[in-house]
C-alpha cells in the first residue's frame, strides 16, 4: 500500500501507524507512530506542497503549473498552512545560554536581564 492508497482509505481524518517494518531487514517495530504531518495532508495537498518545494517557492511557477490565478494558489497555500503546526526555528534562548553569553562578554547585564525576562 502507498501514501496514495492510505490517504484515500483516511479521508482526511487523523490516524495511527502501529507497525513498521523495516525494508530488506525483516525487522518489524510496533507502537503508536504519528505520521509526520505532511503525510497527513490529503495526496493533492501533497503534491501541491511538493511542486512548491521543487519550484523553490515561486507563486509565479506555481500558477503556471496548475493553471491556475495567484489568489488561488495563495488561498491553497494558506489552506494548507492552516493544517500544519507552526515549528519554531529560533527558539528563545534558555537561562544557561544567556549565562553563557554574558560571561563571554557578549552581551551586558541588561540584555541578559531582558532575554531572560523575554523567555519567560
Amino acid at each position: 500500500m502507498d501514501w496514495h492508497e492510505l490517504t484515500d482509505l483516511t479521508q482526511g481524518r487523523p490516524f495511527v501507524v502501529e507497525r513498521v517494518r523495516l525494508a530488506g531487514s525483516g525487522v518489524a517495530i510496533e507502537g503508536r507512530f504519528e505520521p509526520p504531518q505532511l503525510a497527513q495532508l490529503d495526496v493533492n495537498d501533497q503534491v501541491f506542497v511538493a511542486a512548491f518545494v521543487r519550484s523553490h517557492g515561486s507563486i509565479k511557477e506555481m500558477e503556471r503549473i496548475f493553471g491556475v490565478s495567484y489568489p488561488t494558489i495563495k488561498s491553497r497555500l494558506n489552506r494548507i498552512a492552516e493544517r500544519l503546526d507552526f515549528v519554531d526555528t529560533d527558539p528563545a534562548p534558555t537561562g544557561a545560554d544567556v549565562v553563557d553569553r554574558l560571561k563571554r562578554g557578549e552581551i551586558s547585564v541588561q540584555e541578559a536581564l531582558t532575554e531572560l525576562e523575554r523567555s519567560r
